[in-house]
């Protein structure tokens, strides 16, 4: 087995640096267009990062291995809340002050709660995924038009995007960096489908439990990455903001690819087990995140209680595998 335990760890590798060349290229070449920083943020930044997660999903899908692209979305959503914000709250609380996420955590509730109706008969068709990728055209516009109406409003997101957004990359460069970045991402993605379909199928275990645990893991790397540096640099909007701008389009994109690649029944643990604690997690974000009387704050001791959760989540899987 350990051709496929390198093909996976190469693949981790592999997409975590194509995917910060993606984004750092696509953001340059937005910049160069005179696109503000604040809407290269929300939309090409997000985007970029939930890359890993929409190639590896669309990637699983057109291979027949629907369950591991169900799991990768529902998984990574899980691993941002609580393994990713729980470890970056613990190394320096996060407090949150921009008004752009405090619109846009009812959002992903609403999204959250439509996703579910959708996918309550356990069967992922493909007009189930077309509506899902129409919500993420819509989310587009809908984040590009708070971009326009927030220029000249002082937003804490906007200040730490213009700080963190790279210029002076010549067009022709950012151009190569978005190329090198694209080949990559899809030469990783397909290095970590194999290698995790091979692994799951050696120890007898379903698709839905590897894109939930390894797959999701490593497709999450860019978004814990990127939250661990937004909160060492002070940038706390941007730390929670990436994994909010994430969670939307795991949603609406990771889960949507598969939906039109591969329509098919969704298991049945995913949408009794996962989703549930998917959904409770956000909640939980919501609650910590929002500051209904001032600004937001995720305190070290709510980070070690999303880390306890994330490992307590992962003994459920567990025990729900091996009995």
């Amino acid at each position: 087995m350990w051709p496929e335990l390198l093909a996976v760890a190469g693949g981790f590798l592999l997409l975590t640096w194509s995917a910060d060349r993606f984004v750092v290229g696509s953001a340059s070449v937005a910049y160069n267009l005179n696109v503000s920083p604040l809407i290269i943020g929300l939309t090409i930044v997000s985007l970029g990062t939930s890359a890993p997660e929409m190639l590896v999903s669309a990637m699983a899908a057109w291979q027949g291995n629907s369950g591991l692209s169900v799991g990768n979305a529902i998984g990574s959503n899980i691993i941002n809340i609580a393994l990713v914000l729980g470890l970056t709250a613990l190394i320096a609380p996060l407090d949150i002050h921009s008004s752009i996420l405090r619109r846009e955590l009812p959002v992903l509730i609403v999204i959250m709660s439509l996703t579910w109706l959708l996918l309550t008969d356990l069967d992922l068709g493909r007009l189930d995924g077309s509506l899902l990728l129409g919500g993420m055209v819509l989310m587009l516009i809908w984040l590009t038009r708070i971009g326009i109406k927030s220029k000249g409003v002082r937003d804490p997101m906007d200040t730490e995007f213009t700080e963190e957004i790279r210029t002076g990359m010549p067009m022709w460069q950012a151009l190569i960096w978005l190329t090198i970045g694209a080949v990559f991402l899809l030469i990783s993605s397909r290095l970590l489908v194999w290698g995790s379909v091979a692994i799951a199928q050696e120890l007898g275990v379903s698709d839905l439990v590897i894109g939930l645990t390894i797959v999701a893991l490593g497709t999450s790397l860019p978004e814990l990455a990127a939250s661990l540096m937004g909160a060492i640099k002070n940038e706390h909007d941007i730390a929670i903001g990436n994994i909010i701008g994430s969670n939307i389009f795991n949603l609406l994109a990771v889960l949507g690819l598969p939906g039109v690649i591969r329509p098919g029944a969704i298991d049945a643990a995913a949408m009794g087990r996962d989703y549930p604690v998917m959904f409770t997690l956000t909640l939980v974000l919501f609650v910590m995140a929002y500051g209904f009387r001032g600004p937001g704050r995720i305190n070290r001791f709510e980070g070690a209680m999303l880390l306890t959760a994330y490992i307590g989540y992962q003994t459920l899987l567990y025990f729900s595998e091996t009995l």
